[in-house]
């Protein structure tokens, strides 16, 4: 089920998959015990067991106590549609047509890929908890636990394709690293072509992918995921993989609201196409190298034709 941002209080229904429900009880990092959640919910104790089963293979840090019950490991905050629009800044709101959150989807992207695109200097943004084939450049995986990152999708039309477009994840790189930025990750930085870094440890990443007519508007879909709290068991299974991975609560940093989050990425997103959209890539430029992780560094740059050595 999903939820929109046109309504000004989402109500829960019947159809709310039991897992979110008995996720959204325990955001609040407070103990519940079985038989509260099960009285609460109106489901059986057995039923609760299960699903807390199932947040815990999802990834999710859910500790039990006896006597005491159930709580996640640090408090979290479910994604809230309303509440992510009315904190989006000021002087974008108006471009967006509607905010929408679920519980589980495949892919944000590929939800927002298959809808027709939006008016002109229009978006829609999209964001589930939880990804069952989340995924990120080169098809790679990509993996997030209910409540411990942001993965969220937002479309744009330009009217006209930019001349600059194959630089427009550099520029939402950009659009990402301010945001972060002014929620409190003053350390973080950019690693081309599409990572966010906090050290030398990837905290997020952007895939954008193009519906483009010849000679007409081109619609984007840009994916943003985050990591805020994945928790250690999740953070050593990206690392098994390869990839060394953070978030904001395994650096020390203040874990703000998710929705602001959100509301925070999407504004900085929004102001960055249409500052794109007018100027081409130009205004980013000093800002991306700035920022730029691998700079002045020994690179290896893998392509089809084989494996290119150079200074980045």
């Amino acid at each position: 089920m999903a939820r929109t941002g046109r309504a000004a209080h989402p109500a829960a229904h019947d159809s709310t998959p039991l897992v979110a429900r008995v996720f959204a009880a325990l955001c609040d990092g407070r103990f519940h015990s079985g038989e509260q959640l099960a009285r609460s919910l109106g489901v059986s104790r057995s039923a609760i067991w299960k699903a807390t089963g199932t947040l815990r293979e999802l990834g999710a840090t859910l500790h039990a106590v006896r006597n005491r019950g159930y709580r996640f490991a640090g408090a979290s905050e479910a994604l809230d549609a309303a509440r992510i629009r009315e904190r989006l800044a000021r002087d974008v709101r108006h471009h967006v047509r509607s905010v929408e959150t679920t519980w589980s989807t495949a892919s944000t992207n590929s939800v927002l890929l298959e809808r027709a695109n939006p008016p002109g200097a229009m978006s829609e943004v999209f964001l589930a908890e939880y990804q069952t084939a989340g995924r990120g450049r080169r098809g790679r995986e990509w993996l997030a636990s209910p409540g411990g990152a942001i993965c969220l999708s937002l479309s744009w039309t330009f009217r006209e394709v930019p001349r600059d477009l194959g630089a427009l994840s550099l520029v939402i790189g950009v659009c990402a690293l301010r945001a972060l930025r002014e929620l409190g990750a003053v350390g973080a930085g950019l690693k081309w072509p599409n990572d966010l870094l906090l050290g030398e440890r990837k905290l997020g990443g952007v895939l954008i992918e193009l519906r483009a007519e010849s000679a007409g508007p081109a619609c984007v879909v840009i994916g943003i995921g985050l990591n805020m709290a994945l928790g250690a068991a999740l953070l050593q299974r990206i690392s098994e993989s390869g990839m060394a991975a953070t978030d904001l609560r395994s650096a020390g940093l203040a874990e703000p609201s998710r929705n602001s989050v959100a509301a925070a990425l999407v504004s900085a997103c929004l102001r960055g196409l249409r500052a794109f959209e007018r100027e081409g890539l130009t205004p980013f430029i000093a800002e991306w190298q700035a920022a730029d992780a691998l700079r002045g560094r020994s690179v290896d740059v893998s392509a089809a034709d084989g494996i290119a050595h150079g200074l980045a």
